[in-house]
């Protein structure tokens, strides 16, 4: 393995090291020749303040990269536990669903106060697409909690643009950029979670909200068939797991409407997690 070092005069030189399979750190050292001609720099030179100036800015750059990931990690983190706490709602106790409901919303409603404002203000007067792989991580699970959220207690998908407001802080004259890219991929997940939803209900024998939510899950991927998929290896993928969770919900409403008399309820989730799903599915579109 090689790496780098400098002689006495200045003259970087490659060396070789073996190891066990690891990287060396060398600390590189300045020779005379190198030393001299760092004194006789004039810092006054034009192209050497550019030079400055362009560190400087690609310091700050990354220093706002990375405090822009930290806020999208920590908005990770909460929707993933949001999300958890939703799960608890199959429930036949009206007054536990509307508490954790209450406290799902408070909860999302302090990350879009806070840790998305954060991100707004970190943005301001920046290009936002050129920090939108920082944050859009983040963004995709908060899309996918508030749309689990807002199905629990509606029924129903929020639109884009009823979101996007939620990411316009008049107050401090900025707004954070939320792509129909994100709400795309935040949808996609999401159904995830309404096909988790459905096998919970069956386990307690809500066997009707499973053809439900098995309806709601479809009438969304008819929407993706119309996508393309050309050279975008994440909405494809995301596709095909929606496409997975589909077929489970679809065999869990199939056994219901077939072997529903003859199994009880309660034994209905061991049927179903007995059976292999086809994942080879060809609907004759490119994905």
């Amino acid at each position: 393995m090689e790496y780098l070092n400098v002689d006495s005069g200045g003259i970087i030189i490659m060396s070789k090291y073996k190891g066990h399979g690891r990287f060396k750190k060398t600390k590189f050292s300045v020779g005379k020749q190198a030393k001299q001609v760092l004194e006789s720099i004039d810092t006054n030179n034009p192209f050497i303040q550019m030079f400055e100036e362009y560190s400087t800015e690609l310091d700050d750059k990354h220093d706002r990269y990375e405090k822009i990931v930290k806020l999208s990690r920590d908005v990770t983190i909460e929707s993933k536990r949001i999300i958890f706490l939703l799960h608890s709602t199959n429930t036949d106790i009206e007054s536990k669903r509307d508490l954790v409901l209450q406290e799902a919303f408070d909860r999302l409603s302090n990350l879009y106060k806070t840790n998305f404002r954060d991100i707004a203000l970190e943005l301001k007067g920046q290009d936002h697409y050129l920090y939108h792989k920082a944050f859009t991580a983040g963004m995709q699970e908060f899309i996918e909690a508030f749309c689990f959220y807002h199905y629990i207690k509606n029924k129903s998908m929020p639109i884009w643009l009823h979101i996007n407001n939620y990411f316009q802080y008049k107050e401090d004259e900025v707004s954070l950029l939320f792509t129909q890219y994100d709400f795309i991929l935040g949808i996609a997940d999401f159904t995830g979670e309404l096909m988790r939803k459905c096998i919970n209900v069956l386990s307690v024998g809500n066997v009707n909200e499973c053809f439900k939510l098995c309806n709601f899950v479809r009438s969304i991927y008819t929407g993706f068939l119309g996508l393309h998929f050309w050279g975008n290896k994440e909405l494809s993928k995301k596709s095909n797991v929606l496409r997975q969770s589909l077929a489970k919900m679809e065999l869990v409403c199939y056994n219901i409407k077939i072997r529903g008399s003859e199994i009880p309820n309660h034994m209905l989730l061991s049927v179903i997690e007995s059976n292999r799903i086809d994942d080879e599915i060809d609907e004759g579109y490119v994905l």
